[in-house]
Order: C-alpha cells, then structure tokens, then sequence
C-alpha cells in the first residue's frame, strides 16, 4: 500500500467517525433542548408573576425581554439542528428516531403559530403552540427513549427495530420526504406571509411620507 494510500484512509476515516459522532451528539443533546423549549414555553405563567412583583419599570423589561429572547433562541436552536433528520443518508445509516422528522415539523408548526400571531397575548395561540410543542417532544421523546437508548433491553427489540430509522429504513424515507414536504409548505407560507407584511409597511410608510405637511398660519399680533 502506498503512502498516498495510507493517508487517504486515514483522512476518510477521520471524517467518517467525526461526522456519525457530530450526528450522535445532536441526537442525544436535542431532548436537553426540547426540554429547555417545554420549560420556558410553559414558565410563562411564572415569569408573569415575577413582574407584577417588580417595583422598577426597568427591571421588569429586562426580565420580559430576556425571557423572550431565551424561549425563542432555543425553540429556533432546536429545530435548526432538527434538521439532520432530513439527509436521507444519515436517515438510512444512523440510527435516529424515525419520528424525528415529525417533532421537527410540529417545531416549526409552533414557530410559525408565534410568527403569525401574538402568542402573549392571545390564549387561542397560545394553546395551539402549546399543543405542538408537547406533540413534537412526544414523537421525539417516546422513541428516543425507548427505541434508541434502550436498545439493550431485549423485551424492547420490537419496539426498537420498528421505530429506527436504520431498522426500518423504507417507513423512515417515507415519513422523512412527507414531514420535508410539510416543512416546504410552511416555510413557503411564512415567506409569503412575510413579503406581503413588508409590502404593506412600504406603503404605509409610502402613504406618510407623499401626504402634503400643512404649515400653520401666523398668529396675527393684536395692535
């Protein structure tokens, strides 16, 4: 074997192994995440109640806008590294949940129900992103549980080789191609959404700037 030989193995290996353990890394960290996404959706209640007990005006912004910061950034986190759910290959060849890619799109279900509507401030929302964000850690947490960590457990072999994504592989791609299709009609959709809003702020904006600023009259001096 050549030299060249020799490190061009090596390099393929380096890369293969660093690339399934960045995949098994994020597989096992996204239940922390979508745990800190569940605790600071559903803490809402409580950060309402710590700023009725803040005396300083200034003191409850900071606390309202950190929190709101912090719950967005890791609902935004979680699904952006929920996306190696969608590569057919790491679905095929790594065993990941085969519901991954429907927690993802319930992610972005309650993401796009926080874009479209006041979410603080209208229950009705506030419920439907609830309702998503609990659906999504369920398919996440139920196999990843009891499918992937636990496969040690022989009286869990079924559940397991039904419910992984390298077990199953055909069910795997199917329910991965449908979840990225659902994920294009909703990001298609906030898009539109988007460019519509904007449309309407430059015309406003249009409208404001174009309407004739009267200029007022001098006040006649009385002699």
């Amino acid at each position: 074997m050549k030299p060249e030989d020799v490190t061009n193995a090596i390099t393929n290996a380096l890369v293969q192994g660093g690339s399934l353990w960045l995949v098994a890394t994020i597989v096992a960290f996204l239940p922390v995440l979508w745990t800190m996404t569940l605790m600071l959706h559903l803490g809402r209640p409580y950060v309402l109640r710590t700023l009725r007990r803040c005396g300083l005006r200034l003191g409850a912004d900071v606390w309202w806008m950190s929190y709101l910061l912090m719950r967005d950034a890791v609902l935004l986190i979680t699904f952006a590294l929920s996306w190696v759910f969608f590569a057919p290959n790491l679905v095929v060849n790594n065993t990941l949940p085969i519901t991954g890619p429907l927690a993802a799109l319930c992610l972005l279900l309650a993401l796009a129900v926080k874009l479209s509507r006041r979410v603080d401030d209208d229950v009705t929302a506030y419920r439907w992103a609830t309702a998503f964000l609990v659906l999504g850690a369920t398919l996440y947490y139920g196999v990843q549980v009891f499918a992937i960590e636990a496969n040690s457990q022989t009286y869990l072999a079924g559940f397991g080789q039904i419910f992984t994504s390298s077990s199953n592989p055909v069910v795997a791609l199917v329910i991965m191609w449908i979840s990225l299709a659902g994920v294009a009609v909703i990001a298609g959709w906030l898009f539109v959404r988007a460019l519509q809003s904007a449309n309407r702020t430059m015309a406003r904006r249009l409208a404001t700037s174009s309407k004739p600023q009267s200029v007022a009259e001098p006040t006649p001096v009385a002699p």
